[in-house]
């Protein structure tokens, strides 16, 4: 098993923008890379954690799965509601 890239920390203002998403209980639009691809999901953020040294989104997708994803493979993320 290869180890995950160095962690790279995400800009403090879109930090913000989940934090905020989270608390008003927003859904997002989000745009993130996973296994060379790119994927769009309209996503329920739940919480900010960190583990192993990053950053992770956690959050409830479309079929209401929890999930945890790594902030650093967050490309784009829109406010949708």
């Amino acid at each position: 098993m290869t180890p995950a890239p160095a962690y790279s920390p995400m800009d403090c203002e879109q930090y913000s923008r989940l934090e905020l998403a989270i608390l008003h209980g927003r859904t997002l639009r989000l745009r993130w890379i996973g296994r060379c691809m790119s994927h769009i999901e309209y996503v329920r953020p739940e919480d900010l954690r960190t583990r192993r040294h990053a950053e992770y989104l956690v959050l409830r997708d479309a079929m209401n799965r929890r999930r945890f994803l790594r902030l650093d493979r967050i490309v784009q993320f829109v406010d949708i509601a």
